[in-house]
């Protein structure tokens, strides 16, 4: 097995076809469908990535802040249907390593996690 992946969706079912995919991939997943004790568990565990859904979730560039602040070395992949956010302009720009546009291909994830996580490789 590889590395543990955090999927956070609004969308349980979405979250559970998500981590079953990454599973499929070797990685291990955990699935949430709120941001309720988000930084404590990605600031305990060893994650590699932490997958969050920018159109179902309620977030602000502090809350990105402070997940990055828990984990550093953990890389934070956004997920959405729109293609522009003013409201992240900080997280965006300094907090979130990618954002993929939704739909998108399992191998662009797939890609990108290996890509940000150091171990992956």
């Amino acid at each position: 097995m590889k590395g543990t992946v955090v999927v956070v969706d609004a969308d349980r079912e979405r979250c559970r076809k998500l981590c079953e995919t990454l599973e499929h991939h070797q990685y291990r997943s955990v699935e949430k469908s709120s941001l309720e004790g988000l930084p404590e568990l990605f600031q305990e565990g060893d994650f590699c990535a932490l997958v969050l859904d920018l159109d179902t979730l309620a977030l602000d560039n502090l809350f990105i802040r402070s997940l990055k602040k828990a984990n550093p070395r953990g890389s934070i992949i956004a997920t959405s249907s729109r293609s522009f956010h003013p409201e992240l302009e900080e997280a965006m720009s300094s907090h979130i390593d990618v954002c993929l546009r939704r739909p998108f291909e399992t191998e662009e994830l797939i890609y990108w996690i290996k890509s940000l996580s150091p171990n992956e490789n």
